[in-house]
């Protein structure tokens, strides 16, 4: 049985798929700089090169666009704590989820900084991906990071506030971009003094 043509969805063009793109990307830079309550379409538009009439063909207004981004960023900001492996080393590990949330501070400060607006404004969109999405791999790995406290292989110390401190000193150097950049302008010299600091800093609070 076919369907008629009234419920039949077309697929996006190229051209609407580009489109769309161009209108994320700039909204994400204009939500990280401006924030959501600063943000506004005509800003978006500009930013994409498209006029604001083109940005309301595809998106409903500006919430929509920002509950898109929240929700393609949400997936993005659990990645790494998913990795963690309970069968690994527990150094290593925990030493790996530091630098994999420490590359995605380098590599996606818009993302990071949009994550943070978010938040600070009491996640009024956010709020059901952290309660379904955050907290039960959040509570999943405090689990396994009790285990291996509980049996020797990482120093004692409070697992939720572990993973607390992860979080910020690595996103730090995305949330504060404007600071250490200043601070520290040698931009490599910067990424590379984090890693090591970092290593150093866990590494000796992990080890038994």
């Amino acid at each position: 049985m076919t369907e008629s043509p009234s419920t039949t969805k077309k697929a996006p063009s190229r051209i609407q798929q580009r489109n769309r793109t161009l209108i994320l990307d700039a909204a994400l830079e204009v939500f990280s700089s401006q924030g959501y309550r600063g943000a506004t379409l005509d800003q978006i538009a500009k930013q994409a090169g498209l006029s604001k009439p083109n940005i309301l063909y595809y998106f409903n207004g500006k919430e929509e666009i920002h509950v898109t981004l929240l929700n393609q960023l949400m997936t993005v900001w659990l990645d790494p704590l998913k990795e963690m492996n309970p069968n690994g080393d527990p150094i290593k590990e925990l030493i790996g989820y530091v630098h994999r949330k420490l590359d995605m501070a380098i590599e996606l400060p818009r993302e990071s900084r949009l994550f943070a607006n978010e938040i600070l404004q009491g996640a009024p969109r956010m709020g059901p991906h952290l309660s379904a999405g955050l907290k039960p791999l959040f509570d999943k790995q405090i689990i396994v990071i009790t285990r291996w406290m509980e049996s020797g292989k990482i120093a004692q110390s409070d697992p939720a506030h572990l993973l607390f401190s992860i979080w910020a000193t690595t996103q730090h150097y995305a949330d504060f971009a404007a600071q250490t950049e200043v601070l520290l302008p040698d931009r490599q010299a910067r990424e590379d003094g984090a890693r090591a600091f970092l290593d150093q800093l866990f590494t000796k609070l992990l080890t038994p």
